[in-house]
């Protein structure tokens, strides 16, 4: 991640920050500010948030995180997402919040959902903090964890996809499997729904055409009047010579003068034209019949009252009336050809179970190979962070077959040489949570293929020659990738090769937070204030002095 802009979170106003590669430690006071930039990180990567982030008075928050060198496989889903490459590479991923609770999602600037935001993230940015670390105390993780060390998670993939066909065949079956009694009734419900509705012979469109037509008969003695009496005023009657008469009248008239005055002739002529016009209508009105038909209309009445009745029981149009009749047919010919279809459907259960057992098998057995390696490395790695003692288990169990194979496993540790091991829920203290998380990600280190690793207050609980290891242990990771941590601890802030201060302020009764990058004297105070609290000493300035030149 190149750089950050929070723009309206909380109490951050503005940030720009730009982020270099290597280990970057961020400190500051409590309540400066510091989980706000994990919240708006969090944001960016398609968390779930909050309009309690919007700063107080502004419409809307915004955050930008611009990503460079990113991932072939982060490549390859903007590809799957339809999202443009960029030139150089880069990726630039945006997410408006506003007020009233909704967000606005971009990627390389174009409109993207929240989803493809989540899809992305994990595999640009790795966080973890206490709320993590406590992750660890849930044995679902765990196996997470072996299956990355043991690049297995292709293995899973294909399991899980024959385990998923095979649960499919298994909910066909079932139902086919009813008892004889259920089967009975549901094939003489079927046979009168499929009676019903066949005998009602439905039609797509035929309530509206008989509607229209009903309507029309109704209203026959009305249309009727309205027919003769438009025929008199063109033809005329007894009363009237109509208008027809007169407009051929008129156009005669004004011919007889269109020698002297050629418009009269233009105008004769448009007469003579409405009258052609006139002459259609009055044809078209002397071909219709109307009639009013009661015995049509009764058995119209009769067809639209059984229509209504069909659409309250199967559907508020003819098109789903028919769809439902299709289901039915098709439910019945499951039902009546039941015996045949439920062997062809064991002979694939069987064949899909041998399967899904046997990648199931293969992959646990690949599990139980690379958890002696992976204990031995965390172990080595725990050793390096002051827990030379510790024993670390995994420990597998066959159990049946579910969504991640035929194991069940759990991390077990002991603390004191001697003593069984335990699952971690009932042993681990918080700060040993946070050393055994720091020592599994650093032997996950570079399977992920993440470039940004988050450590949010991973120091949590350790003090001394402890957090010493701690911020050499953060430091190495950091030599193949992004590390930002966020510590209250000097010791792991002088171990590292960028230093971030948050700090706030308050102007005109509300709070600020900026963020800067602190050089050797910026960090040499910065030090001594963590170290001694505000009222820093000479002393302390020596002290923090003398744990940067030795970093």
């Amino acid at each position: 991640m190149a750089q950050l802009f929070i723009n309206n979170i909380a109490v951050i106003e503005r940030a720009s920050i730009d982020l270099e590669k290597g280990f970057t430690v961020l400190t500051g006071e409590t309540g400066a500010g510091k989980s706000i930039i994990i919240d708006a990180i969090h944001a960016v990567l398609g968390e779930r948030t909050s309009k309690e982030l919007v700063r107080t008075g502004a419409k809307n928050a915004s955050v930008s995180a611009l990503f460079t060198s990113v991932s072939e496989e982060v490549m390859a889903d903007l590809d799957e997402l339809s999202i443009p490459r960029e030139e150089d590479g880069s990726l630039l991923v945006q997410r408006q919040i506003r007020s009233e609770g909704k967000s606005v999602c971009k990627l390389n600037g174009l409109p993207a959902t929240v989803s493809m935001l989540k899809k992305l993230g994990p595999k640009l940015v790795s966080i973890h903090g206490q709320h993590e670390s406590y992750e660890l105390l849930s044995p679902e993780v765990h196996m997470t964890y072996l299956d990355s060390f043991g690049e297995l998670e292709q293995l899973l993939r294909e399991y899980q996809e024959a385990y998923r066909s095979l649960r499919k065949i298994q909910t066909k079956l079932d139902t086919f499997r009813t008892d004889e009694g259920e089967k009975a009734r549901k094939i003489d419900l079927l046979r009168y729904q499929i009676d019903e509705i066949e005998a009602a012979g439905v039609q797509p469109g035929e309530q509206e055409m008989l509607t229209r037509e009903r309507d029309a008969i109704r209203n026959s003695e009305k249309i009727s009047a309205s027919i003769e009496m438009v025929k008199g005023l063109l033809s005329g009657d007894e009363n009237s010579q109509g208008l027809l008469p007169e407009l051929m009248q008129a156009s005669a008239e004004l011919e007889k003068h269109a020698p002297y005055l050629p418009e009269l002739g233009d105008a004769a002529q448009k007469l003579q034209e409405a009258g052609y016009m006139l002459e259609d209508a009055d044809g078209i009105l002397r071909d219709i019949s109307v009639d009013f038909d009661p015995e049509r209309l009764e058995k119209m009445e009769e067809r639209l009252d059984l229509l209504y009745k069909l659409t309250l029981k199967y559907g508020d149009t003819e098109e789903k009336i028919l769809e439902f009749l299709e289901d039915c047919r098709e439910q019945l010919h499951a039902i009546e050809f039941s015996d045949e279809e439920r062997e062809a459907l064991e002979a694939a259960f069987e064949q899909e179970k041998k399967r899904a057992i046997s990648l199931a098998k293969e992959l646990s057995s690949k599990r139980k190979n690379c958890s002696e390696e992976f204990c031995r490395r965390v172990k080595q790695e725990l050793a390096f962070l002051n827990m030379p003692g510790i024993e670390f288990v995994v420990e597998l169990e066959r159990v049946p077959l579910y969504s991640m194979g035929c194991d069940r496993m759990q991390f077990l540790v002991s603390a004191n040489r001697g003593e069984p091991a335990k699952p971690m829920s009932k042993i681990a203290s918080g700060g040993e949570l946070s050393r055994i998380m720091l020592a599994i990600k650093t032997v996950l280190s570079g399977k992920d293929g993440v470039e940004t690793l988050i450590f949010d207050e991973v120091d949590t609980g350790i003090s001394g020659e402890a957090a010493n290891k701690v911020g050499m242990k953060l430091k190495q990771v950091a030599g193949n990738r992004q590390v930002l941590c966020i510590t209250h601890l000097a010791q792991i802030a002088a171990l590292a090769d960028h230093h971030l201060h948050i700090s706030k302020h308050v102007e005109q009764d509300r709070t600020f937070t900026q963020v800067e990058p602190l050089g050797f004297e910026g960090r040499k105070q910065e030090l001594a204030r963590i170290i001694g609290g505000e009222a820093v000493t000479q002393l302390q300035l020596e002290m923090a002095e003398e744990m940067l030149k030795k970093a």
